[in-house]
């Protein structure tokens, strides 16, 4: 099965030409301005039109199998459901616009299959983000701001750095790990300053994976080392009080109390409200949900939002800070199915991929997949990942370059065992007995 899951239009795991060399400085630019940047993924996606333009013929030759088809078929049931909520309202919400962007999947799949850009400008445009990113973040807490925001807002700019973490650590060279150590401080030191909690699960899995990810020394060992490094910084955070306040833990410890209390006024405490007013929404439009990017509309079942000139801010806040939640109270049941699909089908393929890729370890672009995949749902607990421009941009792209960063290896793979195999196959013929 795995074969079939191939291209099979190009060989060779780099091109040298001027669109090979053009297509790996977009790959470079995709991480590089994710978020250290106003414009997101706009300079790689001006590269992936130019190079696709020029290379036209190329990309038209390229066959990506069952995979190709699977983003395909993903990416046209995303579009249909944005479609169907437009044809239900009178008039698009951005929700809907931003569905277009799974469009890069089936796209970015097969511009990487044929131009096939040098995997390691993504490891560095990543490293490259990180550095670029905590500049911006360290400038803004030192002007004043109360949480690092970089472009977009603090949520997202921690749940995009750990992204970058994540290629960081998975399309990594081989002995680039002091580099990989500085690019994760970098990462870990812009997500204390965003002040995101929501984004700690998701580091933690990251962790856990890369301890794994070491050949050196037993797992025991590695996930006792872990345990340490996490204790140390666990008690540098209760200890120091500049850092709970970077954390927002006393924060945290005062929305509880209130929420106790009966009062709902605090950010842990909308989240909550949120909650309960998206299962609300959900069990009277289990079908058709009050259509996407229109959770405001359901929290006018509150009071305080019912108003005509209602001023609260968790009123007007656009989605629910939940994906399960945002994705059933504005589309019901197919919302929920599709969100499933949209994260269980990726995540199957990365795993599948992973898993013939041949690689010793977990590590490469199915295993960066992988950890992509897994990120952005632990994420999607406490916010709504596809509710965002950037994080909706970032998700669809990476599926494709990662896919089809796979495919390139496992192409290229599969042609040396060829050729290993083809001079035995040629002496075995030259004993054969000539007859005449």
């Amino acid at each position: 099965m795995a074969r079939n899951l191939t291209y099979t239009a190009t060989t060779g795991l780099e091109r040298k030409d001027a669109l090979g060399m053009l297509a790996s400085a977009g790959l470079f630019l995709l991480p590089a301005a994710m978020v250290s940047t106003p414009f997101n993924v706009l300079p790689f996606a001006l590269v992936l039109l130019l190079t696709s333009a020029r290379g036209f013929s190329d990309l038209w030759r390229v066959r990506a199998g069952v995979i190709g088809y699977l983003l395909l078929a993903l990416t046209v049931a995303a579009l249909a459901s944005s479609l169907v909520s437009s044809w239900q309202s009178a008039e698009a919400f951005r929700d809907e616009g931003y569905r277009t962007r799974f469009l890069a999947m089936p796209w970015v799949l097969l511009w990487v299959c044929a131009f096939r850009p040098r995997q390691e400008m993504l490891w560095w445009g990543a490293l490259f983000g990180l550095f670029a990113t905590l500049a911006i973040a360290a400038y803004q807490v030192v002007q004043g701001w109360p949480r690092a925001e970089a472009w977009t807002n603090s949520i997202v700019l921690a749940d995009v750095t750990l992204v970058l973490m994540i290629l960081l650590v998975f399309c990594r060279p081989p002995g680039r790990w002091g580099w990989i150590a500085l690019g994760m401080a970098a990462g870990g030191t812009v997500i204390l300053l965003s002040g995101s909690r929501g984004v700690w699960p998701a580091l933690l899995a990251l962790l856990v994976a890369m301890t794994l990810s070491i050949r050196r020394g037993s797992g025991r060992l590695r996930l006792v080392s872990l345990a340490g490094l996490l204790l140390v910084a666990a008690t540098l955070v209760l200890a120091v009080p500049q850092l709970r306040e970077l954390t927002r833990l006393t924060e945290l410890h005062s929305d509880v109390q209130r929420i106790e209390a009966g009062d709902v006024d605090s950010s842990a405490g909308a989240r909550l409200e949120r909650l309960q007013v998206a299962w609300d929404t959900f069990r009277e439009h289990p079908w058709t949900g009050v259509g996407i990017g229109k959770f405001d509309i359901a929290m006018q079942r509150l009071p305080d939002c019912r108003l005509p000139q209602a001023v609260e801010a968790r009123c007007h806040l656009g989605h629910a800070h939940n994906d399960i939640a945002e994705w059933g109270a504005t589309q019901g049941i197919p919302g929920l199915l599709l969100l499933l699909c949209i994260y269980g089908l990726p995540l199957w393929l990365f795993i599948h991929l992973h898993r013939h890729s041949g690689v010793d370890g977990f590590r490469g672009p199915a295993a960066a997949g992988v950890m992509v995949v897994v990120a952005y749902i632990l994420c999607g607990v406490t916010q709504s990942m596809f509710a965002h421009q950037i994080t909706v941009s970032t998700y669809a792209t990476l599926v494709g370059v990662l896919t089809g960063l796979s495919l390139v290896a496992a192409s290229e793979r599969y042609r040396r065992q060829n050729e290993q195999r083809q001079p035995g196959q040629r002496t075995a013929e030259q004993r054969q007995p000539v007859r005449g």
